[in-house]
């Protein structure tokens, strides 16, 4: 299976994908779909390929080992997170990294406090500026895709940049003890976003983007379904209409159980497709059922099934995804999340190998 996979040469075409997220027919075979997968899974499937980049400097080889990746994996598109020069600088707690493709440290937020939990830290807090946003990256990778390959681009995350800035914690004390803060914040950083998808949809072969915000967990929404459409919602609504504008889908990515605001996205919002299910709230086979009629999903292959099962059962498993999820168009294929490094790499091999072969 490795040697099939890895060996196969790929035929890209993004009208494809675009074909399944706008839910117009069945495309010939079913697009794969993910937010992004981690460094060390490319890395590592590089290497079984025996593929070195080349290039002239360490941004261009790194370039070339991401497209190569993408391309090879049998993806219409290459994705990228947010654009250069949209970065907010956070602290991080960290512990070791014990997966099999381990890259020394895992790091996270602290859900406690963050570098902003007053008007003085929104003050001093140093700001991405509009004006300084980088494309040069993205510009520099149309020259070596694929002929039938697509940019993506990441255009995300508006309320978890509020909760990483302030601490989940404070968040919620501070929606009830000094609202106004709260609106501040996400006043300034969806106006940052928005400046970003501006400049995201005139790039040339940037063909879909792919907003993120996890609003959810296993049992409903972060905070109040209100206050997700009144301070985040909106920005997503402009950035959508942005997209659409441009003749683009607007793709999100959502972790959680997003029923009580799954009408509004669709309704209000217009999300083309949402990406990210876990089987134990939202397995993407029901919620295609609830759904599919309605937008396009993206993934579902649940990550903790690819984490503790054989190859074999993976299989099994993508199969009655695809066919539960495959007729009436409207689905991709991906995990349920992204491809992290400690899903072990065979099983991740093996879902897209199910996939290629389902018809």
């Amino acid at each position: 299976m490795k040697t099939s996979l890895l060996s196969r040469k790929p035929s890209p075409d993004y009208r494809r994908l675009l074909t399944a997220l706008s839910r117009r027919g069945l495309p010939d075979r079913v697009p794969f779909v993910e937010l992004f997968a981690d460094q060390e899974i490319i890395d590592e499937c590089n290497r079984r390929m025996g593929y070195v980049p080349e290039g002239k400097t360490d941004p261009e080889r790194a370039l070339r080992a991401q497209i190569n990746f993408y391309y090879r994996m049998g993806y219409e598109y290459v994705p990228f997170d947010n654009i250069d020069g949209l970065e907010f600088p956070l602290g991080h707690l960290e512990a070791a990294d014990t997966a099999e493709l381990s890259r020394g440290k895992r790091q996270w937020t602290s859900e406690h406090s963050g570098p902003i939990t007053s008007w003085a830290d929104f003050e001093r807090y140093p700001w991405p500026v509009p004006g300084r946003l980088d494309t040069r990256r993205l510009e520099l990778a149309v020259q070596f895709l694929p002929e039938g390959m697509c940019l993506t681009a990441a255009c995300h995350s508006i309320f978890e940049y509020v909760t990483w800035l302030m601490g989940y914690e404070t968040l919620c004390y501070k929606l009830y003890d000094e609202p106004d803060l709260v609106d501040a914040m996400f006043e300034r950083i969806g106006q940052l976003f928005l400046a970003a998808a501006e400049v995201l949809v005139q790039l040339d072969r940037l063909e879909i983007l792919f907003g993120g915000d996890d609003m959810g967990f296993k049992t409903g929404t972060m905070i109040g379904p209100d206050d997700l459409k009144t301070k985040s919602l909106v920005w997503h609504k402009k950035i959508a209409a942005i997209a659409h504008a441009h003749g683009k889908p607007y793709v999100l990515h959502s972790c959680g159980k997003l029923d009580a605001i799954m009408d509004f996205l669709i309704d209000e919002v217009r999300i083309d497709a949402r990406h990210s299910f876990e089987d134990a709230h939202s397995p993407v086979a029901e919620e295609k059922r609830k759904y599919g009629h309605r937008l396009a999903l993206c993934g579902g292959i649940d990550v903790d099934m690819l984490c503790r099962s054989t190859p074999e059962q993976v299989r099994a498993y993508t199969r009655r995804v695809l066919e539960a999820c495959m007729p009436g168009g409207g689905y991709c294929l991906g995990t349920g999340n992204s491809v992290a490094n400690y899903i072990p790499l065979d099983n991740y091999l093996a879902m897209l190998d199910e996939g290629r072969r389902f018809c």
